[in-house]
């Protein structure tokens, strides 16, 4: 029995109606169709001071047996991953839910000859293979915590998130190939263990042909390991609360912390709101171009598809490899009908011209979803026009880490579209926007901070070791609110704008501006292909607006186009807004998984450029030396 899905605007209010009345018997009735060893005896606890949340006390059951073994019956036949590789001259792989159900089996019982138990904490540092999937299940199969850690982390970070959580086993590959590159994964690994004490075992994957050194007794080559192993693999019983994963998020100190989100509530979440928001079929073909290693990878490439019987598809590449069609001749390949990537990938692919996209029909399409950050206007018209060929909704999902699953969003095809706008909530899911003193505010045409005043089944139940940093960070600014850390409009429909980090609002002369609200009046201008807007000390503002913009043709004339840039934030928000400072760069220091770091940026428009910190990290730490020799900071 499946979820029933949201067919109508109507039936939408009608649940929605529903879930905010009577919260309980709205999650009860989705949670039955899953597979229960025990059902629960309560169904929500909670207290937002503690904060103390549970879900389905005392319910009894193993996520991989609602991914997995329900299906083998009806669908076992069905492909459940499609994998892509890098090179598109390499074979692809399909995997039947039957093959998936034998590879978790057979991974788990490799995990338990190596020590595995449940309640363990299991670090996962692979590339974007079908192993890494098979990995994941299996962890969850034996009832050990996964903690998968993207593999362009550094071996410092992944230290650091190994030792946070005393991992015991260590899951990783010879190395990665990312585009025309290769990289040595184990090293990296290699150079990490060397501070782990805690990792036993090493069970490494045979995946780029790197040579590598062994160390004897702790690694041990995957291959190796699975041929020893057995077919089957009773699934372990978890508790409704029990620890599913730990994830690490960059919060706004230095020390990444353990995000834990438990097995019962996260299963329900992950999947009613895939079902919902994409409007899935049972002929559909899935791809979320996001990496395992991140919060849309867990419950939108793993979890939410497979729980819902999906066909989810995973890509070993990047989006430019071997040019910036890749997306769109995989999408053709596959007859992909449920597209979901990020802002970042459209403008980057968006700055390579429509050549790119012209030669592949894209007919397959039905809907197209992004992720990660407010998508700017500019770039949500040519991802319609372009890619949709304006027949596609966009569902421009809002959510994070924390919050397990999507939280507001537009369901595709029932919802009314409003360009750069996340819509409105999902069944169950309760906003609250808020002023700096933690006032309610009420009605449509407003701005605020953007709370949660009720729990949904996915959200966070503490961060790993450290319970308190969960309470300071979460819910300790607004008493009795799940505080998100973004700001908000909701206009005169009830429509949801998220407007950015409150820590990226810039008040400047008094007036609170949104630094996601400027980029995306900057990027308006027909040669800017991203922006990165940032606050700085001004001797009669108090605070300036510093901008640095990647163009898409070098000007000759700097000054005209800059002021050009000014008219058009002008225009779209008001001369307030307008930057101070325009610095043209080629391009921005982000996070290998496309984050702006806005605080490098700070620093340099502070006139700091020597208080950088490690950026070591980062995907291209060169473009730091450029902004800082470029910067307009003495201009």
């Amino acid at each position: 029995m499946a979820i029933q899905k949201i067919n109508s605007l109507e039936e939408y209010h009608e649940q929605y109606a529903k879930s905010v009345q009577d919260p309980e018997s709205f999650w009860a009735e989705k949670a039955e169709s899953f597979k229960w060893k025990q059902k629960w005896d309560n169904v929500l606890e909670w207290d937002f001071e503690g904060p103390n949340i549970g879900w389905f006390l005392n319910g009894k059951l193993n996520i991989t047996e609602n991914c997995l073994d329900r299906h083998l019956e009806t669908q076992g036949d069905k492909t459940a991953i499609i994998w892509e590789p890098n090179d598109p001259n390499e074979k692809e792989k399909r995997i039947t839910y039957k093959e998936l159900h034998e590879e978790v089996c057979r991974f788990s019982n490799v995990l338990k000859n190596n020590g595995a138990k449940k309640g363990d904490r299991i670090c996962i540092y692979m590339p974007m293979v079908p192993e890494l999937a098979y990995a994941v299940l299996a962890c969850a199969r034996i009832g050990a915590i996964h903690s998968v850690v993207f593999a362009g982390f550094s071996a410092t970070s992944l230290a650091d998130r190994i030792i946070d959580c005393t991992c015991n086993i260590l899951l990783t590959a010879d190395g990665v190939f990312r585009g025309s590159k290769q990289v040595p994964l184990k090293a990296i690994a290699d150079e990490a263990l060397e501070k782990c004490p805690t990792i036993e075992k090493n069970i490494v994957l045979k995946r780029t042909g790197f040579e590598v050194t062994m160390k004897e007794g702790r690694d041990v080559w995957w291959h190796d390991e699975v041929a020893k192993a057995d077919l089957s693999f009773d699934a372990e019983t978890m508790d409704a609360e029990d620890m599913l994963f730990i994830l690490y998020t960059s919060g706004s100190t230095g020390k990444p912390k353990g995000v834990v989100h438990s097995c019962g509530g996260y299963m329900v979440y992950a999947e009613y709101s895939f079902r919902n928001v994409f409007q899935y079929k049972d002929d559909d073909i899935y791809w979320c171009t996001a990496d395992i290693g991140w919060i849309t990878g867990h419950s939108y490439i793993i979890y939410g598809p497979l729980l819902a019987g999906a066909t989810t598809l995973m890509f070993e590449g990047i989006p430019t490899y071997p040019d910036a069609g890749r997306f769109w001749d995989v999408c053709d390949k596959y007859k992909v009908t449920l597209f979901y990537t990020a802002p970042t990938a459209i403008r980057a692919l968006q700055s390579f011209g429509d050549e790119h996209v012209a030669p592949y029909s894209l007919d397959s399409l039905r809907v197209l979803g992004s992720v990660g950050e407010p998508i700017n206007e500019e770039a949500w018209h040519w991802y319609n026009d372009k890619i949709g060929k304006g027949n596609c909704p966009i569902v421009d999902t809002w959510w994070q880490t924390e919050t397990g699953g999507i939280l507001i969003s537009p369901l595709a095809g029932i919802t009314k579209l409003k360009p750069s706008f996340a819509t409105l909530p999902l069944p169950g899911v309760q906003p609250l926007l808020v002023d700096n003193e933690g006032n309610p505010i009420e009605g449509n045409g407003v701005e605020g901070n953007l709370c949660m005043k009720f729990p949904w089944p996915s959200m966070l139940r503490t961060t790993y070791g450290d319970h308190e940093r969960c309470k300071q960070t979460y819910f300790s600014t607004y008493k009795g609110l799940y505080f998100t850390g973004d700001g908000c409009k909701r206009d005169e429909d009830g429509y949801y704008r998220i407007t950015g980090r409150v820590d990226d609002v810039i008040n400047v002369s008094g007036h609170r501006l949104g630094t996601a609200e400027i980029e995306s009046a900057i990027n308006e201008h027909e040669n800017v292909v991203e922006s990165a807007v940032v606050g700085y000390p001004h001797d009669i503002k108090g605070t300036g607006i510093y901008a640095y913009v990647i163009s898409y043709n070098k000007t000759e004339d700097e000054e005209a186009e800059r002021k050009q840039i000014l008219d058009t934030v002008t225009k779209i928000i008001g001369p307030i807004a307008k930057p101070d400072q325009i610095q043209f760069v080629s391009g921005l220091p982000k996070t290998r998984s496309g984050k702006i770091m806005r605080r490098i940026l700070r620093k340099v428009a502070e006139g700091e450029a020597d208080k950088l910190g490690d950026t070591s990290t980062l995907l291209d730490p060169s473009v730091v030396d450029e902004i800082k020799n470029g910067a307009l900071v003495n201009a």
